[in-house]
């Protein structure tokens, strides 16, 4: 990943698990927790694609997994938000621009039902049976209603930096230095035409002189005669 990238997905994912961690958490809603950090790992796979959005994704669940009060095994949510990043990658736009809304917040909606399967499944494996206990119907229904009701604040301005950081600095540079010497070019050229333009009047002056020498040289041998 480019420079520009892991500094803009760093500063998100940080502000991202802080507000989650320190506010939507602490809102007590029913059922599932807002997911500001899945929110921000969409937003970014939907401009870097499936590898960026993997290794987005999982740094996001790293983080999740190593920060308090996380009380699950670590490694755990990074799978699955890896998982989710990759998929969501594969929905980026061709020419990176959304025609609409509906495809991002679909995106949102399956992304939502899928993360929390996910990590359910998850912990099935490792002996975590805590979702039986809060109801996996719920969870799914509110995750998704959660989730798509903080999408519109969220992915499109997530998106909206990361093309803007898109913009290297250091490639636009070469790209001007490129155009620059294509200038050069495109002048040097015109001047050799212009060189060769003014070389051939000279020759054609050359020639009008001598004919005008030569005709004053039998001139005066007429008149010499």
């Amino acid at each position: 990943m480019r420079v520009n990238r892991i500094l803009l997905s760093s500063a998100l994912i940080v502000v991202a698990l802080v507000l989650q961690v320190s506010v939507l958490a602490r809102l007590h809603l029913p059922g599932a927790v807002p997911d500001l950090l899945l929110l921000t790992v969409l937003g970014l796979a939907l401009v870097y694609g499936h590898v960026g959005g993997a290794l987005v994704g999982f740094a996001a669940g790293l983080l999740a997994d190593l920060a308090p009060p996380a009380d699950h095994a670590a490694g755990r949510y990074a799978l699955v938000l890896c998982v989710i990043g990759y998929l969501a990658g594969l929905a980026k736009p061709e020419n990176g621009r959304l025609k609409s809304a509906t495809g991002p917040m679909v995106v949102v909606g399956a992304a939502a039902i899928g993360t929390t399967l996910l990590y359910a499944g998850v912990g099935a494996l490792v002996g975590d049976t805590a979702a039986r206990h809060v109801g996996l119907g719920s969870l799914l229904f509110t995750a998704a209603l959660y989730d798509l009701l903080l999408a519109p604040f969220v992915v499109p301005g997530i998106m909206a930096l990361a093309r803007r950081a898109e913009n290297d600095p250091l490639a636009e540079a070469g790209s001007a230095a490129k155009s620059a010497d294509i200038s050069s070019g495109w002048l040097s050229s015109g001047t050799g035409l212009k060189i060769g333009g003014q070389r051939g009047g000279l020759g054609s002056l050359k020639t009008k002189a001598r004919t005008r020498t030569a005709r004053v040289g039998r001139i005066k041998g007429v008149k010499r005669l």
